[in-house]
């Protein structure tokens, strides 16, 4: 499994096979099964689908390092049509916005400001965006710019309460970032991790990374803030239902976040037994990155598709 593990995160990397299966039928229904489509139209009538079974959504616009400050603007322009498109229609969603494709790697200071256009417009329709994390070497970086969002305001508001952040449970430094953005007020979506990372910063073994989830995740749903708990992972899951009982947390103070189109049985089964999901739709033609890192974290993801490839 970690040799599998690293090949699909070698081929993440590949541009090559990536521009191929960007711009080839056979990769985009193969990855029709993890992402949502390649237009706007499609995430929010997965979100419509998702919402009608008691499911809430994240709508995530695939894109990452883009080249130049016209692309970042570009790509938040996205989401500000999806922020005026769920609050037209109603739906129960928010975004996730990764900050390399604001502009990161640019200039900070030009990502921040384009999110913070961003987190503004969430303000206005009463919505939320969700900063991505991405590899170890961009944490600081991503935290310090959701601390500056999370503490500033705009013409439409302050900005506190509509923005968050992701947390990585392999990272060694995890248990003191959450406990500095839990004093700031900021709610967290906690996941193991998609990224291949050194000893140096980073649990090697999947034993040392659950425990560490584990650890994490208690602190997160007692702390009185809205936070996410995203895996798939039934173990996870069944030692957070037995923490909550245990200390009889209210079931709806948190949510479970899955991946679009893994797990769906599992998505359906929390709904019923009275806890919130959420669902992260992924959209765009820029797609190879998240789909292969798909494969990365479940590499058993691969017999799936090639089962179910001749189907339909």
């Amino acid at each position: 499994m970690p040799v599998l593990r690293s090949a699909f995160i070698a081929l993440s990397r590949n541009s090559g096979l990536r521009s191929f299966s960007e711009s080839s039928p056979i990769g985009q229904r193969l990855s029709s099964r993890f992402v949502a489509g390649l237009e706007i139209e499609d995430a929010l009538r997965a979100t419509e689908t998702l919402n009608a079974q008691g499911i809430a959504a994240t709508l995530d616009s695939l894109g990452e390092n883009v080249e130049n400050p016209d692309a970042a603007r570009r790509s938040a322009e996205i989401y500000h049509q999806l922020l005026d498109a769920i609050r037209k229609r109603g739906l129960n969603a928010n975004v996730s916005v990764k900050l390399t494709q604001m502009g990161l790697e640019l200039n900070p200071d030009l990502a921040s400001g384009i999110t913070a256009e961003l987190v503004g417009h969430a303000v206005q329709t009463d919505n939320f965006v969700r900063i991505d994390m991405e590899g170890s070497a961009l944490t600081q970086a991503t935290l310090d710019i959701v601390r500056g969002l999370h503490a500033g305001q705009s013409s439409t508001g302050p900005h506190a309460g509509h923005v968050g952040v992701v947390i990585q449970a392999y990272l060694y430094r995890s248990e003191k970032d959450i406990c500095e953005l839990i004093a700031d007020g900021i709610r967290i979506r906690l996941c193991k991790g998609a990224y291949q990372e050194p000893a140096q910063v980073a649990f090697p073994s999947k034993a040392d990374v659950d425990a560490n989830f584990v650890r994490l995740m208690r602190i997160l749903v007692r702390s009185g803030i809205y936070h996410g708990i995203a895996t798939h992972d039934e173990a996870m899951i069944e030692a957070t239902r037995q923490f909550v009982r245990e200390r009889k947390i209210d079931p709806t103070s948190f949510e479970f976040q899955m991946l679009y189109g893994v797990r769906r049985d599992l998505q359906r089964a929390l709904v019923d037994q009275g806890y919130r999901v959420r669902v992260y739709i992924p959209f765009g033609r820029e797609w190879y990155p998240y789909f292969m890192r798909r494969l990365a974290e479940r590499p058993a993801n691969v017999l799936f598709l090639a089962k179910n490839f001749f189907k339909n």
